[in-house]
């Protein structure tokens, strides 16, 4: 059950919690239980809401800065991530293989703002060797859903 659990909600966290114990096949009470214990256990870390901003007025830029640092001896990679990911900008931090160490995703009102974290905060960490910004242009799936879907063409098919 807690793996079916997880992946639907994972896609929905908002299902009626009576729905969610029908396709599970148990009683209300014990989904209840089960995802508590999940929360508890830090299995289940929050609950959010995926934005397509694209479809809004406000203005937004997303990034994904690659980052080469010296890790601490007996600490790797652990207390420069979390220097990193404390900063408000920043939505997500992973420690990634290949050329870079670190795979950082900000947001951010402009390039401008971005290119300022970048080089006054992000830049000026002393573990810190180099970057390398990728700014997203546009996002066609997001957290498993399809945020940009093509339109298809309604224009009347003429052959001779």
């Amino acid at each position: 059950m807690e793996e079916q659990l997880l992946k639907i909600i994972e896609k929905n966290s908002r299902i009626d919690l009576k729905e969610l114990s029908v396709i599970l096949g148990v009683e209300e009470i014990d989904v209840v239980n089960k995802l508590a214990e999940l929360e508890a256990k830090g299995t289940i870390c929050g609950y959010h809401t995926l934005i397509n901003w694209e479809n809004t007025d406000l203005e937004s830029i997303s990034a994904l800065i690659e980052v080469r640092v010296t890790p601490q001896s007996g600490q790797g990679f652990d207390n420069i991530a979390e220097r990193i990911y404390k900063y408000p900008e920043v939505h997500a931090v992973y420690l990634i293989s290949g050329g870079y160490d670190l795979l950082v995703s900000i947001e951010g009102k402009s390039l401008k703002e971005v290119a300022a974290f970048v080089s006054e905060k992000l830049s000026a960490i002393d573990s810190v060797l180099s970057t390398a910004t990728h700014f997203v242009l546009k996002k066609y799936k997001d957290h498993g859903t399809v945020l940009s879907k093509r339109n298809s063409d309604k224009r009347e098919v003429i052959t001779p």
